[in-house]
Order: structure tokens, then sequence, then C-alpha cells
């Protein structure tokens, strides 16, 4: 099974290093401390999703550029050959599948999103756009003070350059698909 902490730490002290940044930059640049920092690189410690898109976007990259995989001719990826990133108590699970390739420009997920279960994300870069595809329970996703709703078998397609919010709404999992797609 591969760690995600030991990738996680590597890619973010190797991006640091070749941005030429130190650790009190990365701080200014992200709003996660110095310490915090110093930790993951370390690999001390598991960032939550919060805390990777504050580094991402504070550093001008892509999410899942701080998890790359190498890349083969084929890949098929196990569900439990990768490490969720959790928030909200355990109740939102976060499975990066695919990551982030300049060539592409997206990275897919797949969320499970647990009864009463939430995340307030932050925005991501300009022009940034999410594709989520729910294969069972409810959905609410909140951009703009606006709240739209999918049900198992529906998508919602939005502009993921300001904050929102996703809600397990219904009595069951959700289990859900996500694309996000980078432009130039």
């Amino acid at each position: 099974m591969e760690n995600i902490n030991i990738v996680f730490s590597d890619n973010l002290k190797r991006l640091r290093e070749q941005k030429k940044l130190s650790l009190d930059a990365v701080a200014k640049l992200s709003g996660v401390s110095k310490s915090m920092l110093g930790q993951i690189e370390r690999g001390d410690v598991n960032p939550t999703i919060s805390i990777v898109w504050k580094i991402a976007n504070g550093l001008k990259i892509s999410f899942t550029e701080l998890m790359l995989r190498p890349e083969n001719d084929y890949e098929v990826i196990e569900k439990t050959s990768v490490h969720p990133l959790l928030e909200n108590d355990g109740k939102f699970r976060n499975y990066p599948m695919f990551s982030f390739d300049s060539k592409r420009r997206f990275e897919t997920y797949y969320i499970e999103l647990d009864t009463g279960g939430y995340l307030e994300a932050e925005a991501h870069p300009q022009g940034t756009q999410e594709f989520i595809t729910a294969f069972s329970g409810n959905l609410v996703v909140i951009v703009d003070e606006q709240e739209l709703t999918i049900d198992c078998g529906s998508s919602v397609r939005f502009k993921a350059d300001r904050p929102h919010v996703y809600k397990n709404t219904g009595n069951d999992i959700c289990l859900l698909s996500m694309v996000i797609y980078y432009p130039e």
C-alpha cells in the first residue's frame, strides 16, 4: 500500500525547493504555520484536505501535484491502495485516484460522504471547474449562496474558483466521482 504521507512529504519539499522558497515563505503564501509545514515535510503528520488545499493554492499548483505517482502506459488503482484524506471527523473521505497532469489538465477523486457529512472548500485557482457525479445518496453543493442538489445518477458542474460547500443531506452514504479541471 502506497504511503501517501511519504509521497506528499517528498513532493512538498521538492516543490518548495524548486521554487526556492523557505518554510517561512510557504507559510506566508499558504496560511499554514511553519511548524505544521515542517511536520508535514518530515512525514510526522497526515494533513487534512483543507491544509493540502491551502498549500496547493499558496504554491499555485494543483491539489494532486503534491501527491503525484509515476505514470505508466496503463494503471489500475484499487481504492484499498489509496489512503484517503479525511475531513469532518472522517465523515468526508477523499481518495485521490488520478493525479493532475499538465497535459490532461484534470485530476479525479472518489469521494465518500457519510450521512450529515460536509466539507467547506476554499476557492481553487481562477477558472477551475468541478464535475461531480453521485452514485448513491443525496448531495448539495453550495456555491455563491446557490444550492445545487444532485441525487443518485445525477451530475453537477460548477466554477470552483470560489469557496464552496459539499453536504450529504440524505439518509444514505453519498458516493461520488469528482473531476477537477484546471485551465491553462
